[in-house]
């Protein structure tokens, strides 16, 4: 095969599939059925653990130049100490938790500018990208998958990745079921120049009628406008929509014109919440929305399925090069598909608090005084944020740190200073010795990374071993003795690579 892997879908989260796993010494092609880069603005926003796993691949600051290109050089998360607030339903005050070592709390990117940093770095790495390529199904035996495309040719590796939407041909064609509930309101969108900015609807605003979501640019730029009915599901979503129906819509639901004009990336949707029943079969895998789809409120929709792509490279590329067995495959699945359990959850809930019915106010005033309550805030914001993920690590006794993110934090390594962060740009596992901790005996070779270091934000550890997705796979605290550290050093590496 001239492949390792084929991916299906050249949006976001199919070029971040793309880039991890060459990384790490994959072959990859990805197939994708536009003639041309979409001009796609749907996703506005990364934030939460999006922002530090782009840091350790070395991709923020691409994001970040952008973002003040975008904003005529005064990019609005460049000042690194600002953390913008969250919502719940509209309901604002949620304070994220920091991402630590200076980061921005969010970076505000179009999907389409997002797609094209990655197909940038895609390129860098090798990724070979076939446009114009409309995928009509896939075929999986023993040894491969081939995938068919609607002009009779073909492609084949020896895995396909499904990253092409809600309406995925991987996943049907694959015969995985896709459930849960139906869209009850109808989404009218897209980007507009607004013929008076200043008396503009800015922000959210829920009326008897509907609610619209108006990003106003602070220049002259297009400003997103977003209007929500709860009067049915959404009629034909290839449907163009037009200026005079978006205007209309936001009349609609204000009771006053909000004039506009140059509507771009019209789009509709509905609320449908859908959850594929498994996110492998066999050889086929799926990721982002061909997997999970919400409604997009929150921001969570792109952040959860660059998270997924950041998940799943690393360990099909080990399996694909030899590096790994299925086992490791497995987890991608019992780790990611629950976190798009509870996103759709809370997405539910979000769109249960929108509807204008009368009797939602006094749930939502409710609501508006829980926030304000500590522990409630926190538990609303790492949900959003995805602060809250954890993974299971197989250990019998695990130290508190271990599944959990790994701190950002500053290493001595002999005379000079990294980041943590630095040391996962090669999407390999790193082990860190810390504070005079010995490597524990002879590893393997190409396991992982090993890197003596001190650092007194890790005090009281002497082992850190850290997936290339960025979360801890093990710990060793001072006090354990060398033969118990070798013993869980090595389960723990052969839980990432197989014995």
């Amino acid at each position: 095969m001239g492949t390792d892997v084929v991916v299906v879908g050249a949006g976001p989260v199919g070029l971040m599939t793309a880039c991890e796993l060459a990384l790490t010494g994959a072959r990859v092609t990805v197939l994708e059925r536009g003639t041309a880069p979409a001009d796609d603005s749907r996703a506005q926003v990364l934030h939460g653990r999006t922002i530090p796993t782009l840091d350790r691949r070395g991709l923020l600051d691409r994001f970040l130049a952008a973002e003040r290109e975008l904003n005529g050089g005064a990019g609005l998360s460049h000042d690194k100490r600002a953390l913008p607030r969250g919502h719940f339903a509209g309901i604002t005050g949620l304070d994220f938790p920091a991402p630590g070592d200076g980061l921005p709390g969010a970076l505000f990117v179009p999907q389409a500018v997002t797609a094209r940093i990655l197909g940038e770095r895609a390129a860098e790495l090798g990724v070979r990208v076939r446009r114009g390529a409309e995928v009509a199904g896939v075929d999986q035996d023993a040894e491969g998958v081939t995938v068919r495309m609607s002009d009779g040719s073909r492609a084949r590796g020896a895995f396909v990745v499904g990253c092409d939407g809600a309406r995925s041909v991987v996943r049907r064609t694959a015969g995985i079921g896709f459930r849960g509930t139906d869209a009850i309101a109808s989404t009218t969108a897209g980007e507009v120049f607004l013929g008076d900015p200043a008396n503009a609807p800015a922000g959210w605003h829920r009326t008897r009628r509907g609610c619209t979501v108006i990003s106003v640019h602070p220049g002259e730029g297009r400003s997103r406008v977003v209007a929500i009915e709860f009067t049915g599901p959404p009629g034909d979503r290839d449907t163009p929509v037009t200026l005079e129906e978006l205007t209309a819509t936001v009349a609609r639901i204000h009771g006053r014109d909000v004039p506009m004009s140059g509507l771009a990336a019209g789009a509709r949707y509905g609320d449908a919440a859908l959850l594929a029943d498994v996110y492998r079969r066999g050889r086929v895998l799926l990721a982002g929305d061909a997997a999970h789809i919400h409604y997009p409120v929150g921001g969570q929709g792109l952040n959860i399925g660059l998270q997924d792509a950041v998940n799943l490279g690393w360990k099909l590329a080990a399996r694909v090069t030899g590096r790994a067995c299925d086992a490791l495959l497995d987890t991608y699945e019992s780790e990611r598909r629950p976190v798009a359990d509870a996103v759709l959850t809370h997405a539910r809930a979000q769109l249960a608090l929108l509807a204008p019915e009368p009797r939602v106010d006094a749930l939502r005033a409710m609501f508006h005084d829980l926030i304000g309550f500590g522990e409630v805030n926190r538990y609303l914001a790492e949900k959003i944020s995805a602060a809250d993920v954890r993974y299971a690590t197989g250990a019998a006794d695990p130290h508190p740190s271990a599944g959990g993110w790994a701190p950002e934090a500053v290493l001595t390594v002999g005379d000079k200073k990294r980041r943590l962060a630095e040391l996962l740009h090669p999407g390999r596992p790193v082990l860190l010795c810390l504070d005079g901790g010995a490597t524990g005996g002879a590893l393997p070779g190409g396991r992982c990374d090993v890197v003596t270091a001190t650092c007194p934000e890790l005090a009281g550890l002497t082992h850190l071993l850290i997936r290339p997705d960025g979360y801890v796979a093990w710990a060793a605290a001072v006090g354990h003795s060398a033969e118990r550290t070798r013993s869980e050093r090595d389960a723990a590496l052969a839980r990432l690579a197989g014995a």
